[in-house]
C-alpha cells in the first residue's frame, strides 16, 4: 500500500464516511418514498339508512339489529423493492359506550367498559380478539409479500352492528316474570385504514373514520309478547365522517383486551350497591 501524507488519509476518511452516510440515507429516504407512495383511490362510509328492527320471538330475551356500518377503501401499492411483508387493513376501536337496559323502579342493568368509563383509557380495541389489531382477517386485510415488480391495487372492505338480547325479567331475579321497560344504547367508533411493516411493526395510517350508533327503545312488559317494544328516534342513524386529517391511534386500541373481553354487566338497583351479573373475560 503506498504511504500517503496525513492529509490525504484524512481526506478519504471523510469521503468513506460521507459515502456511508448516503448509502444510509438513500435506504431511509426510499423506505420514506414507499411510505408516502401508498395511496387511497377511494374510500366509503356508510350506515344502513333503515331502522333498528326489535324481534320478540323468545318469551326468555328481546332480541334487536340494528343497521351496518360498512366501510370500503381501494388502495394502491407501490412496488416493495425489498423481501419484506406490508398488511394493509382496518383497525377500530371503541371511545364511548352507554348501553342500558331499565327495569322500571327495580333498577337497570348496564354494559360497562370499567377502565374506558374511568378514564383510564382513550378507546379501547375492537378486534376480532384473534388477530389483534385488526378488526378482522378475511375481506378487512390483505397482505403483500415482497419483493414485488409491479404497483399492487386492491379493495378491502369490513361491517359492523349490533344484534345482542336483553332479558325480559330482571337478570338477578329468580323470577321470570317481565319487567324490561326501556334500552337505551350509545357507542361511538374510530375506524382506521393502516399499512403496517410485519417485521418493523411500521405503520402508517391511511385514513380515519368517525361513526356512531344510538337507539333507544321503550317496552310495555305488561303487554302481550310481540307487542311490547316500541322504537324510539333515530329512525336512521348519522352518517359516519371520512376525517380530512387523520388522528393517531391510541396504544390501547393496539392491543388485548378488546372490547367484547373486557366488558362487564352490571345489576344497578334504585336501592343497594351495585352487583356483578357477567364478569370481564379478560384476566
Amino acid at each position: 500500500m503506498p504511504n500517503l501524507p496525513q492529509d490525504c488519509w484524512s481526506v478519504l476518511g471523510i469521503a468513506l464516511v460521507l459515502y456511508a452516510m448516503g448509502c444510509i440515507q438513500s435506504i431511509s429516504c426510499k423506505s420514506k418514498v414507499f411510505r408516502e407512495s401508498i395511496s387511497v383511490i377511494e374510500v366509503k362510509a356508510s350506515i344502513d339508512p333503515v331502522p333498528t328492527s326489535i324481534d320478540e320471538s323468545s318469551s326468555v330475551v328481546l332480541r334487536y339489529r340494528t343497521p351496518h356500518f360498512r366501510a370500503s377503501a381501494q388502495v394502491l401499492v407501490p412496488p416493495i423493492a425489498k423481501k419484506e411483508t406490508w398488511i394493509v387493513g382496518w383497525i377500530q376501536a371503541c371511545s364511548h359506550m352507554e348501553f342500558y337496559n331499565h327495569y322500571g323502579e327495580q333498577g337497570m342493568s348496564s354494559w360497562e367498559l370499567p377502565d374506558l368509563q374511568d378514564g383510564k383509557i382513550q378507546a379501547i380495541s375492537d378486534s376480532d380478539g384473534v388477530n389483534y389489531p385488526w378488526y378482522g382477517n378475511t375481506t378487512e386485510t390483505c397482505m403483500i409479500v415482497g419483493p414485488t415488480r409491479k404497483e399492487s391495487k386492491f379493495n378491502i372492505s369490513m361491517n359492523d352492528n349490533f344484534y345482542p338480547s336483553v332479558t325480559w325479567a330482571v337478570p338477578v331475579s329468580e323470577s321470570n316474570m317481565a319487567k324490561l321497560t326501556s334500552i337505551h344504547r350509545d357507542q361511538s367508533f374510530t375506524t382506521w385504514l393502516v399499512a403496517t411493516n410485519t417485521a418493523t411493526s411500521e405503520m402508517v395510517t391511511l385514513q380515519t373514520i368517525k361513526w356512531r350508533m344510538r337507539l333507544g327503545i321503550d317496552v310495555n312488559p305488561s303487554r302481550p309478547l310481540g307487542q311490547r317494544a316500541t322504537l324510539r328516534q333515530p329512525f336512521a342513524q348519522e352518517q359516519p365522517q371520512v376525517l380530512s386529517k387523520n388522528e393517531p391511534i391510541p396504544p390501547s386500541a393496539l392491543v388485548k383486551p378488546n372490547a367484547n373481553d373486557a366488558q362487564v354487566l352490571m345489576w344497578r338497583p334504585k336501592d343497594g350497591p351495585p352487583l356483578v351479573v357477567i364478569p370481564s373475560k379478560y384476566r
